[in-house]
């Protein structure tokens, strides 16, 4: 119950930071190794890089009614980093190609142990952040 109660407490800066870390490793990922994003790497940025900026604040002011506003962002950015997944991991995906132009979304630059990829760690950089304002907004409707 004590892990509970400190991820309800810090959940704005937990999230933050998990916010942080992705649009990191996505910037570090394209800037230094080069890695040029498809279409859909750059949709799932989309949904990633405004929650740094809003979760900062809300941190920073401890405004928790943000949690509504920043929930559908990684709902949406987490269904295309599944999407993307499939795409690169079942061959059937691949026919179905919103990357028609540039780099082919079913490219994989990373691949450890044959299952994570960049799309993978998207996925789990927004149900982080997803789960702990799930947690967060409990205590929201607490009080």
């Amino acid at each position: 119950m004590k892990f509970r109660g400190f991820i309800r407490t810090y959940s704005l800066y937990l999230a933050w930071v998990v916010a942080i870390i992705a649009t990191g490793g996505s910037l570090y990922l394209s800037d230094v190794l080069l890695y040029e994003p498809c279409k859909l790497c750059w949709l799932q940025r989309i949904f990633m890089y405004p929650q740094v900026i809003l979760l900062g604040i809300a941190s920073y002011k401890d405004d928790r009614k943000i949690i509504s506003y920043v929930l559908p962002l990684s709902i949406i950015g987490g269904s295309i980093s599944i999407f993307h997944y499939l795409e690169q991991m079942v061959p059937g995906f691949a026919k179905i190609a919103p990357c028609s132009v540039g780099v082919p979304c079913n490219v994989d630059y990373l691949n450890w142990f044959g299952f994570i990829t960049i799309p993978l760690l998207a996925l789990i950089a927004f149900i982080m952040i997803i789960s702990i304002l799930l947690v967060g907004r409990n205590n929201v409707e607490e009080e």
